[in-house]
């Protein structure tokens, strides 16, 4: 076996050992080849502890699963059920174990290279790691990494010094066979991101691999967005006529499933399940018109609401399900990093539409591969459905602006009252977009220049997220008429991604209709929603998800032995 080999075919393995000895000899042969490893200095930071005592590896599995079921508590519905069926460990399922530890002290304090990266020691003896798993699948051993514990409980546990830190605790055994797949991508829990959305030429962002030309993360995911499955479509009509019901009983939900089957390219398709939100967050320059009587600050404090899981629909995915993520892709202030948040800031708020573009022609487009990348990351992540969510004071102007150029309307029959406004503001607000529109006259036929005028940040964002969703053929729920205004971006883009989108509600924005009309989309909830966050879509996740349930659980006429008025 080469070393290309041996890179493709190692696997995180949890299952399928073997609890035939290893050898000295061949323990002591991947120990080498692990102490071969490069360190920074070579400060060779890294010792071994084999355990092979299963009282001592009994005490460690303990400490992990009270970890692992922690774990589980903090994940949202849908991902906890697909967690509890994941195998995160094999400490008895081994013959032994290895732990690789790091001394960040070893070398004395003129280590060559730790001085300005004090983390060296760590990263050094990941490589450490990396040596002895290569190592272990040229021997034909497998290896399992476990990383459900406290570090310092399990190191205390293993009675470690207290200045050596545990960088990785691995099972090792013989196998019955190696997979074909990392078993967390078999199990559907995360997909390998392709190698081109990770290599960048000269400059962050520029991607391409060695020896082909640059292309626009846009440009490319443009390039791969197509129309339904007609195949798929048919066999999911097919199938809608032969379950045990009146065919057209369940109305827009049929239509639904046959969609999705049509994007997954099968029927059925898989269930829309897990899914995330992704709220994207910015700040808008026209707030300093007066459009609204919510100061700018609140943007910035509702993100660390969400974050926090204080608004509503923390609590409304906490019902379905879904995960939420806020994506800072222009808020004015600094936000604190916290867990959840995705840091993209392309600028601090836009500028004011109404006197000048919004932002430059290169903003939008980096704003709208922000939204590209998003989505790539949370479906390689394992969800199956996507969710847009928006928080913006002030981006009810800059939608409205959006939908009447894309639609045609006027201003006047697509502005609302946003957070809530009296009549002068109302009137005051319309006026503003006319000016705007008078000033810049953004033409249609060009979306981008259109968002750089007119947008705001987060509109352009995500109009990449459901561009990046429909090129990842992932159906994507839009919520309310900030998400209706990106839509029609993304589909003036890019036509082809209507067929990834599924309307969660109408908005009770006058907007919204018409952005939906006009994407030839039929709202699943109407319930007079103006709230914005992601809450209608996740809503209605539950009936995207209810709709695919029908097409592959509910029985046929011939299956069920229940007789078709409409059969021989």
């Amino acid at each position: 076996m080469d070393l290309y080999d041996a890179v493709r075919s190692r696997r995180d393995v949890r299952s399928g050992f073997r609890l035939d000895p290893v050898p000295d000899d061949v323990v002591a042969r991947v120990l080498d080849s692990a102490h071969h490893a490069p360190s920074v200095g070579y400060s060779q930071p890294w010792d071994f502890l084999v355990i092979r005592d299963v009282e001592t590896r009994s005490r460690v599995r303990d400490i992990v699963l009270r970890e692992r079921d922690r774990y589980a508590e903090s994940l949202p519905a849908a991902r906890r059920e697909a967690f509890a069926a994941l195998k995160v460990e094999a400490i008895l399922d081994t013959p032994l174990n290895l732990v690789v530890t790091s001394d960040a002290t070893r070398g004395g304090r003129h280590v060559l290279g730790r001085r300005t990266q004090p983390q060296m020691a760590a990263f050094s003896t990941a490589c450490a790691v990396q040596n002895l798993w290569l190592a272990a699948r040229a021997e034909d051993l497998g290896v399992g990494w476990v990383s459900f514990f406290d570090e310092r409980e399990l190191a205390e546990a293993l009675q470690l010094p207290p200045h050596v830190e545990i960088v990785a605790y691995l099972c090792v055994g013989y196998v019955d066979a190696f997979a074909a797949e990392p078993e967390l991508a078999t199990a559907g829990w995360a997909r390998r991101r392709p190698l081109s959305w990770a290599v960048h030429q000269e400059q962050w962002g520029t991607r391409a691999l060695p020896g082909l030309e640059a292309v626009s993360v846009l440009d490319e995911t443009i390039a791969v967005i197509g129309p339904l499955d007609a195949t798929a479509v048919a066999a999911a009509h097919d199938r809608q006529a032969a379950l045990t019901k009146p065919r057209g009983s369940l109305g827009v939900l049929e239509d639904v499933s046959v969609q999705l089957a049509g994007l997954a390219g099968t029927c059925p398709p898989p269930v829309p399940s897990p899914a995330a939100i992704a709220i994207f967050a910015a700040d808008h320059g026209v707030h300093a018109q007066g459009v609204t009587p919510w100061p700018q600050e609140v943007t910035a404090q509702m993100v660390a609401n969400f974050l926090a899981g204080g608004a509503v629909i923390n609590a409304i995915a906490a019902q379905s399900g879904a995960e939420v993520v806020v994506v800072d892709v222009g808020v004015a202030a600094d936000v604190p990093a916290a867990p959840g948040l995705l840091p993209r800031k392309v600028r601090r708020g836009t500028a004011d539409l109404s006197i000048g573009p919004a932002m430059t022609r290169a903003e939008a487009i980096a704003a709208i591969e922000v939204g590209v990348e998003v989505a790539r990351d949370l479906v390689a992540a394992g969800n199956r459905c996507l969710l847009t969510g928006d928080m913006g004071i002030a981006n009810t102007t800059a939608s409205a602006a959006l939908i009447a150029v894309f639609t045609g309307a006027t201003a006047a029959d697509v502005t609302g009252r946003g957070t809530g406004i009296d009549d002068d503001m109302l009137a005051h607000k319309v006026d503003v977009i006319d000016r705007a529109l008078a000033l810049h006259r953004p033409d249609a036929a060009d979306p981008v220049g259109v968002v750089a005028s007119i947008g705001g940040l987060e509109h352009a964002a995500l109009a990449g997220f459901i561009l990046g969703a429909a090129a990842l053929r992932t159906p994507v729920i839009l919520d309310g008429v900030i998400a209706g205004a990106a839509a029609l971006v993304a589909a003036a883009l890019a036509p082809d991604a209507v067929a990834a989108m599924v309307a969660g509600h109408r908005s009770a924005e006058p907007g919204a209709a018409r952005a939906l009309a006009h994407l030839g989309l039929r709202p699943l909830v109407d319930l007079d929603l103006r709230l914005g966050e992601g809450s209608g879509a996740a809503l209605s996740l539950g009936l995207v998800q209810s709709a695919v349930r029908v097409l592959r659980e509910v029985a046929t006429f011939d299956g069920a032995g229940v007789t078709d008025k409409d059969g021989p």
